[in-house]
């Protein structure tokens, strides 16, 4: 039997300071809101959770440089099906994964901190692939995949799979990598080191670009977010 065509997208419950204590990252919105309109206007039914039931929006995300146009008027207005739903996600620990066919782990920075330890959102991720669904990721979503196992064979999900995400070069770029650091947690390329995943990229840093393997795929920055989500559909309609 086919997958529910019904997605999960994961929202981190995490917030920081960055840039030496000026701006708060949490959820970078149009890596939320891109895969989101991709995904209703694909006919899937789509809900958001995050490990607390809670988000705070990410600075740089709001800027007029990531959002604008018809972005910005469905973030402004709180009665808009996304700001709906975001507004009060459930807890991942109340969210039942065999309902969905798709998990997809929406970023900003502060996914570092929280993704890592997030078991319930993992967990959704783990029984989402386990039951045939597609599990997807984009810019620092890979955190995630910390403890995403294939419940087959035990294994991190990723492992010998290919995978992008954030760079390590766009880290030291935005002149934030030391910052980072003492978050103890590992940059999206060393994750993939560290679980067994090849990591790929494409030249640029902001370049939209994503990977497909199997029915894992992954987008490498906030500029591939929608095109991460088409491709989710495309594999998701060959189930």
């Amino acid at each position: 039997m086919a997958p529910a065509r019904r997605a999960l997208i994961a929202i981190t419950s995490a917030q920081a300071t960055l840039f030496q204590g000026k701006e708060t990252t949490g959820l970078f919105i149009s890596e939320a809101l891109h895969p989101f309109k991709v995904l209703v206007a694909a006919g899937f039914e789509v809900d958001l959770a995050s490990e607390t039931g809670s988000y705070t929006p990410d600075w740089l995300s709001q800027q007029p440089d990531f959002l604008n146009g018809e972005d910005l008027a469905i973030w402004n207005d709180l009665d808009s099906d996304f700001r709906r739903k975001l507004d009060n996600m459930p807890k991942a620990a109340d969210v039942d994964g065999s309902q969905y066919g798709v998990f997809y782990a929406s970023a900003g920075h502060a996914a570092l901190i929280d993704y890592p330890t997030a078991t319930h959102l993992q967990r959704i991720a783990s029984e989402v692939y386990a039951n045939g669904g597609v599990v997807s990721s984009v810019c620092h979503g890979p955190a995630i995949f910390h403890g995403v196992v294939d419940l087959a064979t035990g294994e991190p999900l990723i492992k010998g799979k290919s995978i992008t995400g954030f760079t390590s070069e766009a880290e030291v770029t935005m002149g934030i990598m030391d910052e980072l650091r003492a978050w103890n947690s590992p940059m999206v390329e060393e994750l993939a080191e560290q679980l067994g995943a090849q990591y790929k990229r494409a030249p640029g840093i902001w370049d939209d670009f994503h990977v497909v393997d199997g029915r894992l795929v992954t987008g490498q920055n906030p500029a591939s977010a929608a095109s991460t989500a088409r491709a989710v559909v495309e594999v998701f309609e060959k189930l």
